[in-house]
């Protein structure tokens, strides 16, 4: 699949150390004008990018926290789950917790766990494993130095700049699974990109679910919010697969998120979700949402110590249901704004987190996922600058598997086209930021040196003109045309290209091919659930 992006291209002007006459001072804005150079319009065409499929982060771990810091925190995340506990909520989970071993109360939600205990259950989490595709070219894996990219998901709100904000949709809900598709550096789904309320909660997951499988073929998630949820979406995903349920089984094909409902407590859906997952060997990504001064601690030690725990107990409970599950440890602690208790991303304090959260992922050997944020409400220097500081983290901090990494801003209120095509740009220059640098003879270029020799240029050279289309990344939205050239041009802004950018990817996007069978039982299945009507609900 092509990408849109920019082939370089070779400059037809150098810059020499020697200050330059009047005439050549009055010739330059003519000069300038002309096609090639920093002058010429870049056309943006599409380029090979199937290197972006597998990424691999093999560069040194950033350690925020010393080894006797990381023990600390690992310590008292014990002692809360020993001495405080978790109120968990739903009646099965907690025969499951006393029959391993957990204290579990007559009459109380309240379920204690000895550290012996917890450390004995995450030590059977594997440290590595594949999700499968019904594409296996799309397969990802999951853990070590890997780094995968997921697109935004479950925002409320969908933008664009001719739409402005507006309620989720199942409109704009295929155009961004679409987008996802569409772009290599996108390696899955990360649920429903925007929450489509056109269509009724009994039957929406049936749509969606079998959306993801039609219109793309990489991995996909799916939400816990009951337990007919977790096994219609199982069924889907077989069946997108084509697959016995016995061979699913050992091969993870779907993911779900369980967020804890901090402070110390898992929910019902929740907890469902972890059994009917878990159970059939499917991907549990465990997740606390620890804001720093309202669901946590304000100091960040301290909510990572609540972060730590909550992570702990749910990825407890995954192998208490089945040893061996796969499992992540998901982090996602940030701070709120003080004065208004609005949450903040991109932060130091964000940062900090998440790169003392891959530390303690490292120390379990269990799988890292993290975040992508922004709290922007539009695209501007905002949604970059603190876009840039999570990837910056993430990237450092070891994470495995990035959530939101395309499409996130208003601290993930509102999936934007836009920003979703900056995203991609930005993951995009950290997976060539990632690409070891060629050290081979032919890189060093000492023929090339020799040639050139001293106060020559290497325009021209055969080492040049041999890699010139591939030899720096081009990026998809920068404008590296002169002031001139651009005020000539309109003043195109970054928001500008990303609205013209996204608008030409969906016109190439291609439908990836799916066996007529496996379509018509889909359909089949899909039909025949919302005759049954679906899951019940209140309204």
């Amino acid at each position: 699949m092509s990408e849109i992006t920019t082939p370089p291209l070779p400059s037809s002007e150098g810059q020499g150390s020697e200050a330059p006459d009047t005439e050549t001072l009055a010739a330059a804005p003519e000069r300038r004008k002309r096609a090639g150079g920093r002058g010429a319009e870049r056309h943006r065409s599409g380029t090979e990018t199937s290197r972006y499929r597998k990424l691999v982060n093999t560069i040194a771990r950033t350690e925020m926290l010393s080894a006797e810091a990381l023990e600390d925190i690992h310590e008292a995340s014990l002692t809360v789950l020993e001495e405080i506990g978790m109120d968990i909520i739903l009646p099965e989970a907690r025969d499951r917790m006393r029959a391993a071993g957990a204290e579990v109360r007559p009459g109380s939600e309240r379920v204690r766990f000895d550290r012996g205990l917890i450390l004995e259950m995450i030590a059977s989490a594997p440290s590595a494993f594949t999700m499968h595709a019904r594409n296996p070219a799309r397969n990802v894996d999951i853990g070590g130095s890997n780094l995968v990219f997921a697109q935004v998901a479950s925002a409320p709100f969908v933008a664009d700049r001719e739409g402005g904000r507006r309620a989720g949709n199942q409109a704009d809900f295929r155009k961004l699974i679409k987008l996802a598709q569409h772009y290599e550096i996108i390696h899955t789904t990360g649920g429903y990109p925007v929450e489509p309320i056109d269509i009724h909660p009994s039957v929406r997951h049936l749509d969606c679910l079998s959306d993801l499988v039609t219109l793309t073929d990489k991995v996909f998630h799916c939400y816990s919010l009951g337990k007919q949820r977790n096994l219609d979406a199982l069924e889907i995903a077989r069946i997108g697969r084509g697959v016995s349920m016995e061979q699913m089984e050992s091969e993870p094909s779907l993911f779900t998120v369980i967020n804890s409902s901090s402070p110390l407590r898992l929910d019902g859906p929740m907890l469902q979700g972890i059994i009917e997952m878990s159970s059939r060997g499917q991907v549990v990504i465990m997740t606390p949402f620890t804001l720093a001064g309202a669901m946590a601690p304000v100091t960040i030690a301290g909510a990572l110590v609540q972060q730590n725990a909550e992570a702990l107990a749910g990825i407890a409970f995954t192998q208490m249901v089945r040893k061996g599950a796969p499992v992540m440890y998901g982090g996602f602690t940030s701070n709120v704004d003080m004065k208004t208790g609005a949450p903040a991303f991109g932060t130091p304090e964000y940062m900090k987190a998440v790169i003392a959260g891959g530390q303690l992922a490292r120390r379990y050997r269990i799988p890292y996922r993290t975040s992508n944020t922004n709290a922007a409400n539009t695209l501007d220097a905002q949604a970059a600058y603190e876009s840039a500081m999570s990837l910056w983290a993430l990237t450092q901090g070891g994470g495995n598997f990035v959530l939101h990494s395309a499409g996130w801003t208003e601290g993930g209120l509102t999936a934007s086209f836009e920003k979703f095509i900056l995203d991609v740009d930005m993951l995009q220059m950290v997976a060539e930021f990632l690409t070891p640098l060629d050290v081979s003879p032919d890189a060093l270029a000492l023929d090339a040196v020799r040639d050139v020799g001293p106060g020559g240029h290497y325009f021209g050279t055969a080492h040049t003109l041999a890699r010139y289309e591939t030899a720096f990344y081009s990026p998809i939205l920068s404008d590296w045309r002169n002031f001139e050239t651009w005020t000539d041009a309109g003043r195109p802004t970054t928001y500008d290209h990303a609205n013209r950018i996204f608008k030409e990817a969906l016109a190439a996007y291609q439908q990836p091919a799916l066996d007529p069978a496996i379509e018509e039982e889909l359909k089949e299945f899909v039909t025949r659930r919302k005759s049954e009507g679906g899951v019940a609900t209140d309204f």
